[in-house]
């Protein structure tokens, strides 16, 4: 661990204005980001008596090897620059709030031809109009009761074309779930009118069809018409139930955001209701681990700026009211920014009485079970992964914990194609953002010892290039001349928030490699690290036939006993290792697999190509085509139709007039 006074900057060298720091570790990952109204201040309470501290903060000061800051012109901007850079860099004693699903909403493509009812995660679209958050199972069994009374398509784009082709409709056409506009059941102007009043219903505006239908049904029993009149009174059922599942909590016409959370020492769980025009229209829930030493007020303010900074496009669905158990420090700060995201004025506040604290009570007793749940859940999860972890360490006696474990395995179909994966597990579980391809070309695709060893040098000289930028960096940033041009650079790229952050190609090294295969691989793996100079990552190999692990210059494997949590989650690593691989040989083996006489043509892609086929209709076409006729088609200009001509005239220079062939079927495709 570092010694934070040997990092530590001197006192007259911090300003005393806002601002945003942030602690690095040896490797130059950001570990902490904080803001403070007075930065001299708040960096000196970190140094000034570090055995002091509480115990989390302790650890981050000890962790970290340096210390940065950017001033700003306001506490609002400095909000608003601490969002980003958590947000960019997730820190790991950080507070991050992490639901465990992606909520979906129920969605109305307004913007298309024929509006489409369907449930959508993820971003915002443009022209959509979106109704939630829902459960998983809710928002299917209330679209399907909705659409037996608003009959809207929610068919996909490819059904709609092919029974559009057919004329005749899908399944749910014949069963009166949708009104079928594209066989002209319905015109395009009464679809979307169905669509219209599908939103407003889902709006909370459902008593006027329950009415209508009411009287439609009065009239079909006066007329003798009971068939239809049954069929009404399902209707009306149908839309009873969807609407009497949210319940009237508020006064009408109340917009709010209701969050509470359930703490102890070491996790947070936070619950919110959304209610719109005084309903329930949806919950959702997250679990924090507190990895640094927060207040509930913090723990607030780094909630609302997670939960409401990760929504884009919050126009018209932020709502009025944030309702919290706690009034975050820079209060007034928090409400201006969300009013910017919304458009609009937003009032944070805390419900002191009335139905609004009841409701905040109720949101509370949902946050203490969500907790409760979340324990009796991870207790299994954790103790066999911390078993695991701790099984393979003492078995390969490995003098480090294994926080990082990277798995790489190479794929190929008799030397074609070669490729090679990497996949990424931090504390026994996976990392897919770190998860990385290798296209395998040149002599070390002869042999898999070969590409393993090309494999791991590209992968770790990548590394040791990032540390040597990372550490140059660092030392210009310890120069008092370059500090003002740093921060003046660090600023003009938070303020402009369309511009992504540069990624780094690969994250920091692992505690121990692991390579699909026995001794030959392990020890090219091993030779690769060794040829670099890197000694602080240790080397396994992993054999399929008798799940042996292999070390670097050992003449006997290791023998896991085939019950060890450890030897279980090595074979996870593996496999998943094995299956990234084989899905890129595939995708690489699926555009090799047809070739052209046109891949030749300097300047010609795919889509060029496919304009070419379609003005001249094959290859021979193509051909005969002269340079003029060629410029013809879409995207081809006069220069590229010449390549064109040149490719294809046998005059010792071009090339060969070769026919497009499938290489897997040896079937000729163009004559």
């Amino acid at each position: 661990m570092a010694d934070p006074a040997s990092y530590r900057p001197q006192t007259g060298e911090i300003p005393t204005n806002p601002g945003v720091y942030r602690f690095r570790d040896p490797h130059g990952r950001v570990i902490y980001v904080g803001k403070a109204k007075n930065l001299r201040s708040r960096l000196n309470s970190y140094f000034a008596n570090p055995a002091g501290l509480l115990p989390k903060t302790y650890a981050m000061v000890h962790t970290a090897s340096s210390v940065e800051w950017t001033v700003v012109g306001s506490e609002l901007e400095s909000l608003q620059l601490e969002y980003t850079w958590i947000k960019e860099f997730t820190p790991r004693f950080n507070v991050m709030f992490r639901d465990d699903k992606t909520y979906p909403y129920l969605a109305v493509t307004m913007g298309e031809k024929y509006p489409r009812v369907q449930v959508m995660r993820g971003d915002r679209r443009k022209g959509t109009r979106y109704f939630g958050p829902y459960t998983a199972g809710a928002i299917r069994d209330t679209m399907d009761t909705l659409l037996r009374v608003f009959p809207v398509r929610s068919c996909s784009a490819g059904v709609l074309k092919r029974a559009e082709a057919s004329g005749r409709p899908c399944l749910l056409g014949y069963i009166d779930k949708c009104a079928a506009p594209c066989v002209g059941r319905i015109s395009a102007e009464d679809h979307r009118a169905l669509a219209e009043d599908f939103c407003t219903f889902m709006g909370g505006e459902a008593k006027p069809f329950v009415n209508r239908l009411e009287r439609e049904m009065a009239a079909a029993v006066a007329e003798l018409d009971y068939e239809r009149a049954a069929r009404l009174r399902d209707d009306i059922a149908a839309l009873k139930k969807v609407f009497e599942r949210n319940a009237v909590v508020l006064a009408e016409g109340t917009d709010a955001d209701v969050f509470a959370l359930h703490e102890d020492e070491l996790e947070a769980a936070v619950q919110v209701f959304h209610v719109r025009g005084g309903r329930i229209r949806g919950q959702r829930g997250w679990v924090v681990e507190k990895v640094e030493d927060s207040t509930t007020p913090e723990l607030v303010e780094h909630l609302l700026q997670q939960v409401y900074g990760e929504e884009a496009g919050l126009q018209g669905r932020l709502p009025r009211e944030v309702l919290v158990p706690a009034e975050p420090s820079n209060a007034p700060e928090l409400a201006q920014w969300l009013s910017g995201l919304r458009g609009a004025r937003v009032d944070v506040r805390v419900p002191q009485r009335g139905d609004k604290a009841a409701l905040m009570s109720t949101v509370r007793e949902n946050a203490e079970h969500a907790l409760k749940l979340h324990k009796s859940r991870r207790a299994g999860d954790l103790t066999m992964r911390s078993q695991a972890l701790q099984e393979l360490q003492e078995a390969l006696e490995l003098p480090v914990a294994l926080l990082r474990i990277e798995c790489f395995d190479i794929s190929h179909v008799q030397g074609t194609n070669v490729v090679g994966s990497m996949v990424v597990v931090e504390d026994g579980l996976p990392k897919k953002s770190d998860y990385r391809k290798f296209s395998v070309t040149g002599a070390a695709a002869n042999d898999d010892t070969a590409a393993m060893h090309d494999v791991l040098t590209r992968r770790f000289r990548h590394y040791l290039l990032e540390k040597s930028g990372q550490s140059e960096l660092a030392e210009a940033a310890a120069k008092p001349a370059h500090q003002a041009a740093l921060e003046a650079a660090t600023a003009a790229a938070v303020a402009d928030s369309t511009t992504p952050a540069p990624r780094s190609k690969f994250a920091y090294p692992p505690n121990l490699v692991v390579v699909d295969g026995g001794k030959p691989q392990v020890n090219a793996a091993a030779r690769a690290l060794a040829e670099l100079g890197i000694q602080d990552v240790y080397v396994v190999g992993l054999a399929k036939r008798l799940e042996e692990v292999w070390l670097p210059d050992s003449d006997f494997p290791v023998i896991l006993p085939r019950a060890s949590a450890g030897l279980y989650l090595l074979q996870r690593i593996r496999d998943e290792a094995h299956r990234f691989a084989i899905t890129f040989h595939r995708q690489k083996r699926g555009k090799a697999m047809t070739v052209s006489a046109l891949d030749g043509v300097p300047g010609l892609g795919e889509s060029k190509r496919k304009a070419l086929l379609a003005e001249f209709g094959s290859l021979k076409g193509i051909k005969a085509a002269t340079q003029e006729e060629l410029t013809g088609a879409k995207g081809i200009g006069p220069s590229l139709a010449a390549a064109i001509v040149r490719h294809f005239t046998d005059d010792g220079e071009g090339a060969a007039t070769v026919p497009a062939i499938n290489m897997t079927t040896g079937e000729i495709l163009d004559a």
